[in-house]
């Protein structure tokens, strides 16, 4: 089963994002098996990083939520909500 990951950073936080950024890609390298599309929401002018979007394929939703729980970002209080939706592709 897909599952949409929509992480919204908490306000003045750039600095946790920055911190972690390198944990983050290793988890992100570590589990690319699993992860369907995966990047950073921005601004209208892609200059603020406002979140995450990380799209990924799971049997079960406890599984998508023990990944989102253990991504470094996550562990570090990154974000101000995280919002698992299960997904179903159609096109393309």
């Amino acid at each position: 089963m897909t599952f949409v990951l929509y992480c919204v950073d908490k306000a003045e936080h750039g600095h946790v994002r920055a911190e972690n950024r390198p944990a983050h890609l290793d988890y992100l390298n570590s589990n690319l098996d699993r992860i369907v599309i995966a990047g950073p929401m921005t601004s209208d002018d892609g200059k603020t990083v406002k979140g995450s979007v990380i799209v990924v394929n799971d049997a079960e939703r406890a599984a998508a939520e023990a990944f989102a729980e253990n991504d470094p970002y996550a562990k570090a209080g990154l974000f101000e909500s995280v919002t698992i939706t299960a997904y179903k592709k159609v096109l393309p």
